[in-house]
C-alpha cells in the first residue's frame, strides 16, 4: 500500500466520522456533554362544572406541536365522559359530552412539552380570507378615526402595526379609544381592540392566547400576542411593546378571540390551568424529537436496541479506545506487555474493582498462580493439561478470595471474578515461560508494563465524556481506526528505546 493510498483511506475515515459527528451535533443536537439537562413542562387543564340530569358538553382548547415545542405524551382523564379531538380551522379542541350528568364533575387534560432545538423553516402560506370587523354607529366612527390619524404617522404596514398596538396600550386614552376599549381593559380586551383596528386596515391579524414556560417553579401566566400575516407567513407581534417578536418561553395555545372552554347543560364552569416544568437528560428530549421528525434515523441507531443492550454496548464501544491507548504505549512509547488485549481486559475488570483493589487483586491471583505453575513444571506435563490445570487454580483463588473478602467485609474483593479467567491463566503461563526463557526481570517488566498499561487504559475508560461520546457518536470510531491505520505504518524508534542507540552512537563516536 503506497503512502497516497494510505493517506486517502484515513482522510476519508476521518472525515466520514467528523461528518457524522458534526451532522448529530450541530444540526440534530445530540448532547456533547453527559448528563447535560433539558427543560421539560407538565401543562394541566382541569374543568371543573356542575350538572343537573341534563346532556352535557363541555369543549376546551388544547395545544399542538409548533416549531419550538413539542407534545410527547398527551393523556385525557375524563371518567364516565366521551371523548373526542377535533381540528377547528387552525385550533385543535377536546370535547367531552355526556347523555344525562348530575352534580360536580372534574375532566383534565395533561401534556408533556419538550423544547425542539432544530426549528423547521416555514411554509409558505396563502393569504387568507379577509374578515372585516362588525363596527357599527359611534364604533366605527371612533375606529376610523383611529386609523386615519395613525395611517398619516406610518410608512408601511409594519410601521402601522406599532402605531395601533402603541396607541391601544396608551396609559390615558381618549374618548375614541376608551369607547372601543371598554370599561375593563385588560391586556386581552386591549389586543382584541389591536387585531380589530389592523383588520380594518385591511390587514390580516389574529389575536394568539398562550402560556408562560418557566425555567423554574410552577405557573399559570396566560398571555396574549398579535400574529400579522405577511411575506407569505404569519409573524408575531408582542401585543403591548409593538415589537415583531415574543418571548421564546411562550407557547402558543389557541388562535382567535374564543374563550378557552365553551360549555352546555353545566353550571359554574371554570378551566384551570397550570404549568410544572422539570428536568430530563437532554438525550432523552433529542431522542423524542426524533421519533417524531426523523424515526428512521433512530431505527437505525444504538437507541432502537433493547436497554440491557445499551449497556452492554456502553462497555464494548470503549473497547477500541483502549486499543489504541495500548497500540501507543507499546508501538510509540516502547512498554512491553503479555499480549495485546490482556492489558484492555483488565482495565475493563477494574471498572469494577476500582483500580488500587485491582492491581491488588490482579498481583495476588497471578503471584500465586505463578508459583502453582513453577510446581506443575516439576510434574513434567503437556500444554494443553497444564493450561486446563492452571485455569483450575485461578478460578479457585478467585473463589477463595471472592470468599475471604466478603467475611472480612472488603466488597471490592467480592468483585475479583469479573476478572477475565482465560486470560489470567494465559499470563501465569506466559509470565513462567518468560522467566525461563528471559530471566525472572523481564517477566517482572513485562508483568509492571502490563499492570501499567492496563492501569492507563483504565484511566482513560473511566472519563465519563469519552463513555458518552463514543455511544452516542459511535462513528466516532472511525477516526480511531484511521489513527490505528497510521499507527501501523509507525517504524521510527520507540521512546525507551532512544537511551540505548544514544549510547551505541556514543560508542561509535
Amino acid at each position: 500500500m503506497n503512502r497516497l493510498h494510505l493517506a486517502l483511506l484515513t482522510l476519508i475515515l476521518t472525515g466520514l466520522g467528523l461528518g457524522i459527528f458534526a451532522y448529530k451535533a450541530l444540526v440534530l443536537h445530540f448532547p456533547l456533554l453527559p448528563h447535560t439537562a433539558s427543560n421539560v413542562w407538565t401543562v394541566e387543564v382541569a374543568l371543573a362544572f356542575g350538572a343537573h340530569g341534563e346532556p352535557v358538553k363541555a369543549a376546551a382548547y388544547i395545544p399542538k406541536n409548533t416549531g419550538k415545542f413539542l407534545l410527547v405524551d398527551e393523556s385525557f382523564i375524563s371518567r364516565g365522559f366521551g371523548l373526542t379531538t377535533v381540528s377547528k380551522e387552525t385550533n385543535r379542541q377536546a370535547i367531552w359530552s355526556k347523555r344525562e350528568a348530575t352534580g360536580k364533575h372534574t375532566v383534565f387534560y395533561r401534556a408533556v412539552i419538550r423544547r425542539v432545538e432544530n426549528e423547521p423553516p416555514p411554509v409558505p402560506l396563502k393569504a387568507p380570507e379577509q374578515k372585516t370587523p362588525v363596527l357599527e354607529g359611534a364604533f366605527k366612527e371612533a375606529a376610523e378615526s383611529i386609523l386615519q390619524e395613525l395611517r398619516g404617522r406610518s410608512a408601511d404596514t409594519e410601521s402601522l402595526v406599532r402605531q395601533i398596538i402603541l396607541r391601544v396600550q396608551e396609559k390615558e386614552p381618549d374618548h375614541a379609544l376608551k369607547l372601543l376599549l371598554g370599561k375593563k381593559a385588560s391586556a386581552l380586551k386591549k389586543a382584541q381592540t389591536a387585531v380589530a383596528l389592523i383588520n380594518l386596515a385591511g390587514i390580516p391579524a389574529r389575536v394568539v392566547h398562550g402560556i408562560v414556560l418557566k425555567a423554574e417553579g410552577p405557573s399559570s401566566e396566560r398571555v396574549q400576542w398579535i400574529e400579522l400575516f405577511e411575506k407569505k407567513g404569519w409573524h408575531p407581534y408582542n401585543s403591548e411593546t409593538g415589537d415583531n417578536e415574543i418571548s421564546e418561553d411562550w407557547l402558543p395555545w389557541w388562535r382567535g378571540n374564543e374563550p378557552l372552554l365553551y360549555t352546555e347543560g353545566v353550571q359554574d364552569a371554570k378551566a384551570t390551568l397550570s404549568v410544572e416544568p422539570h428536568e430530563e437528560e437532554a438525550i432523552q428530549t433529542t431522542i423524542s424529537s426524533l421519533e417524531h421528525k426523523n424515526p428512521w434515523f433512530l431505527e437505525y441507531s444504538m437507541f432502537s436496541l433493547p436497554i440491557q443492550t445499551q449497556m452492554v454496548y456502553r462497555v464494548l464501544l470503549l473497547v477500541p479506545l483502549g486499543a489504541l491507548m495500548v497500540a501507543l504505549l507499546r508501538n510509540v512509547i516502547g512498554i512491553k506487555t503479555f499480549g495485546t488485549f490482556m492489558p484492555i481486559l483488565v482495565a475493563l475488570a477494574f471498572r469494577e474493582t476500582e483500580l488500587l483493589w485491582g492491581i491488588m487483586l490482579f498481583t495476588v491471583i497471578v503471584g500465586l498462580g505463578l508459583v502453582a505453575r513453577f510446581y506443575l513444571e516439576n510434574l513434567k506435563l503437556l500444554l494443553v493439561p497444564r493450561l486446563a490445570s492452571i485455569l483450575v487454580i485461578v478460578i479457585m483463588l478467585m473463589a477463595i478470595i471472592s470468599v475471604l473478602s466478603h467475611k472480612l467485609g472488603i466488597t471490592y474483593g467480592t468483585s475479583v471474578a469479573l476478572f477475565p479467567m482465560v486470560i489470567m491463566t494465559m499470563t501465569v503461563e506466559r509470565m513462567s515461560v518468560v522467566w525461563d526463557e528471559l530471566g525472572a526481570a523481564s517477566a517482572l517488566r513485562q508483568a509492571l508494563g502490563t499492570l501499567l498499561v492496563a492501569s492507563l487504559t483504565y484511566l482513560l475508560i473511566r472519563i465519563s465524556v469519552l463513555e458518552h461520546l463514543v455511544f452516542v457518536f459511535p462513528e466516532l470510531l472511525l477516526v480511531v481506526l484511521a489513527v490505528c491505520i497510521l499507527l501501523g505504518r509507525y517504524s521510527g524508534y520507540r521512546l525507551l528505546e532512544l537511551p540505548r542507540f544514544r549510547s551505541l552512537l556514543d560508542n561509535q563516536d
